[in-house]
This record gives C-alpha cells, structure tokens and sequence, in this order.
C-alpha cells in the first residue's frame, strides 16, 4: 500500500525560540522544546554564520527539531507518525536499497520508513490521537492566554478610570496622614537608658521585659539582676508611638471617601480589627534591609526597642521576619497603599454589619492590586507576587492576634502603660 506525505513548506521559516513551541506542529517528542531553542533558525539562516546547518538524518532536507528521538525536517515526521499510527506497511518494488534523498523521498515509502527506523526513530513516542488533542488544545489555549495577556498590558495603565481613582485616593490619603519622619511626633515620652542588655548578638541599652517574661526565656534572667522589675520607664516611649501610630491609621481611613460611607459602627469596628495591620505595613515602607530598622527621621527604632518594651520573643521574631520578607518584595507606593485598604476592608472583623458591601470594596481594591502589579511588574517577577501579597496579609493577621495577646502581656506589667487609645482599640 501506498500513501503520499506533505513536505511541510508551509512551515515558518523565521522562528524564534520564544514562540517556535506556539506554532510548531506538534512532534510527539519529550525533546522538542529543548531542540526548538538550539536548533531555531532565521530568515533562511542560523543564527551563528559559522554554524553547521542541521539537516534531516532520514533525507537530508533541513531539519526544524528532534522528532520521535531523531533530528528530522517536519515530512520525515508526519511521514513516520502517520506510518506508524496507522500500521501501514509497505512494499519496496526493486531490492529495498533505494536511496532516500530528498527528493526522492516519495518514490519508495518501504525504504524511507525503514531509513526511518534505522536512524533511530522511536515508535513508542508517538501519542494516541486523544493525548496529541490535549496536547494541541493545551497549546492553543496557553496562547490565547499570551495574546490576552498581551492585550492587557497594551492597555494604558491596565486599570480602569475607577481602579486609577482608587488608588489616587489611597496615596493622597497616605501621604497626607502617615508622617514617615516623625516630624510631627512630639512630645512624647523619651527612652531612658536603664542598663546595658542584649538581644541575641545586638546589643539593647535597657530591661527587657517582666518576670513571666524571663521565667520562659531563662537566659534573660541574668539580664534583670540588680533592677526592679517594677522600673520598666520605657513602657511610656512606646504607649505615646503606638497611640501616634493609630491616630495616623485613623486620619488615614477617615480621608477614604469609600470608608466614610460606611455605618459609624461598621468604621470603628473595621478600625479596632484593622489598626495594627495598617500600622506595620505603613512601617514597612521605613525599614531599612541593611540594618533591620526602622528610619523614621532622626528617629530610629529596632526589634530591641520592642523587647525594652515588653513585648516577647515569641512575638517579635516572628514579625521582624515579615518585615524583611515584606520589604524584600520592593513594592511600588500605590501597592502599599492598596495593601493597607485590604487591611482595612476586611468583611469578617468582628462587630461588622454590611459584610456584603465591605466584601464588595475588598473585592474591588483586591481587583486593582492585581491589575496594578501585572501591568507595572512584567513577567516573570510579576508571576507569584500577588500570591506573595496575599500570603502576607494572612499572616499579617496571625501577628495582629499575638499582638493583642502581647498587650495583655504588656497591661499586666504596668497597669497604666495604655493610654486610652489604645485600651479602645486593643480592647
């Protein structure tokens, strides 16, 4: 029996090794993609001048990649594909010796596919008709989601007028409110430097902590021989920072027109749930990697400050940690502030009444973060970084529930630690 083969002339002749894999036929071998990024070739010639060009090891016409295990050109593939998935057999009419060139190929289909075989084509990597399918409508949607993507990022700014406005109002809201330098925290009450500790390898300039502290991290006993324990002075200095830190969340929601729209008690429980999330992202923008602190000014705090204060290991590890991870991610202004409205927009705080409607402007600022981050941060940083986000956030929550245990913790070692402020917003 005889049957009669294409010679793939309308093959692309100048692919790149970007999309050859998009517009190849499919070759049903494991090593194409590897092949297609070595062997791709441009407008008649390879890409090194000096290269030697590959050719076909059944026929000698140009090869395009490895099929079936062997380097061929695409009618050598389609020719053993098609043989071999439909059992054809046939029958050389002279003494089976016939040469198989390129062009004549065709003459003798017994001999061409026994050449086939003999250089080493593999007829147990040819797919069934229902995987070659999959395998072609797995391709063609990988690039339907390339051009939509594409499309995407041709847009101006990938953002709708809404989603632009969004975060306009998120920024001057910010920066409006959040006074990064400190400049206006005054007077509060200062450090006092008590005695000389350490933190791990760093040193720390005052007590750390309570006696309930030090019974679970025996080795800060030493540290507090010689000191009352009722002397803990730095407990104001970090009152009078938190109770600055809240009233800036608090401008900074109030400035939201999205928030003030919502039911007085619905804002204040969206504030209660949320203050200290929106506090350590807004924080995150002034800490420096280099020396794992916080540049506010001329006012400079470090994971120590939190230990003088009375907040414990089990807490401040955990959150230096996710500053670091937070900070490495180097976010644009516009991401800070749409990671903070997350934070504040959460529809399953305690005390919240329109949870649909909270839902729904979480929903939308979630919407505009993703947009926002797939046109301003390209493949492939882009890929895994709002995942990354929303990682985060979650585990942002995880700290905010510690941090209202530390307070706790905090309250028991000085009775008047809280200001007012805070006794609302922790309570």
């Amino acid at each position: 029996m005889n049957s009669q083969d294409q010679d793939g002339s309308h093959i692309q002749q100048d692919w790149s090794p970007t999309i050859y894999s998009v517009f190849e036929e499919d070759s049903n071998s494991s090593c194409s993609s590897v092949a297609t990024s070595i062997l791709s070739l441009r407008a008649g010639e390879s890409e090194d001048p000096d290269a030697e060009e590959k050719v076909c090891a059944v026929c000698g016409d140009r090869a395009n990649g490895y099929h079936f295990h062997v380097l061929t050109c695409e009618g050598c593939k389609g020719f053993f594909r098609r043989s071999m998935s439909k059992g054809l057999t046939f029958t050389c009419p002279f003494t089976r010796t016939c040469p198989v060139t390129k062009a004549k190929r065709r003459r003798c289909q017994a001999c061409r596919l026994q050449k086939c075989l003999d250089v080493g084509m593999r007829r147990d990597m040819i797919m069934t008709d229902e995987a070659l399918m999959a395998r072609r409508e797995l391709r063609m949607r990988k690039k339907q989601e390339r051009i939509q993507r594409s499309q995407r990022v041709a847009e101006v700014g990938s953002l709708s007028e809404e989603q632009k406005q969004v975060i306009s109002s998120l920024i001057d809201a910010n920066r409006k409110h959040f006074d990064s330098k400190f400049e206006n925290f005054k007077g509060y009450r200062l450090q006092p430097q008590v005695v000389k500790a350490r933190w791990g390898n760093s040193p720390i300039s005052s007590p750390a902590c309570s006696p309930h502290h030090l019974n679970q991290y025996p080795e800060d006993q030493e540290l507090m021989e010689g000191v009352d324990p009722k002397d803990f002075k730095e407990l104001p200095h970090f009152a009078d920072l938190s109770t600055y830190m809240i009233q800036q969340v608090i401008k900074f929601a109030k400035d939201i027109p999205t928030f003030r729209s919502l039911a007085i008690d619905d804002q204040i429980s969206l504030l209660k749930g949320a203050t200290m999330e929106v506090s350590q992202i807004q924080f995150n923008s002034v800490f420096n990697l280099e020396t794992s602190q916080w540049e506010c000014g001329k006012i400079i705090f470090s994971i120590e400050d939190g230990a003088l204060s009375g907040f414990q290991r089990m807490f401040l590890e955990p959150l230096l940690k996710f500053h670091i991870t937070f900070r490495k991610l180097k976010l644009h202004e516009a991401e800070y502030v749409l990671m903070q409205a997350l934070a504040l927009f959460s529809p399953d705080r305690p005390g919240v009444i329109e949870h649909d409607l909270i839902d729904e402007i979480h929903e939308k600022t979630a919407l505009t973060l993703k947009c926002y981050i797939d046109y301003h941060h390209p493949l492939p940083d882009s890929r895994f970084l709002y995942a990354k986000l929303l990682s985060l956030l979650a585990e942002l929550r995880t700290l905010n529930e510690e941090n209202a245990k530390q307070m706790i913790h905090i309250q028991n070692i000085m009775s008047d630690a809280m200001t007012p402020l805070m006794k609302e917003i922790f309570s």
